[in-house]
């Protein structure tokens, strides 16, 4: 089975900020990058175009999957559990204690890291 990542929308917008080309490194790694649908609604409801631009960019190197619920957070968690071999793209901690899956983590506001 390939490996799979899951990202939200803050560690896309963080990794953006902080200019992390995450989809290279998580490529080099041997993942298949997963972007909920709800993450994506987010961004538009957060009006953040240049985020969806890159995304739109870079839409040959990421899967949008489709997540249960309303909330994006509680839709996360839940995939997470019924998917304990993926990894979860979170920075938020209220998610972090709720997942037991792998995270990935930005490290000196660089380098990622899998956990």
């Amino acid at each position: 089975m390939t490996k799979q990542i899951l990202l939200d929308t803050n560690f896309i917008l963080t990794c953006l900020k902080q200019k992390i080309d995450f989809f290279e490194y998580l490529e080099l790694e041997g993942y298949k990058i997963l972007i909920p649908e709800n993450v994506i609604l987010e961004l538009k409801k957060l009006k953040k175009n240049s985020v969806l631009n890159f995304l739109e960019k870079e839409e040959k190197k990421f899967q949008k999957i489709s997540l249960q619920g309303k909330n994006v957070d509680n839709s996360i968690v839940n995939f997470a559990k019924e998917n304990p071999k993926i990894v979860i793209g979170t920075l938020d901690r209220e998610m972090r204690k709720k997942i037991r899956n792998s995270k990935i983590s930005i490290r000196n506001k660089k380098k990622l890291e899998i956990i």
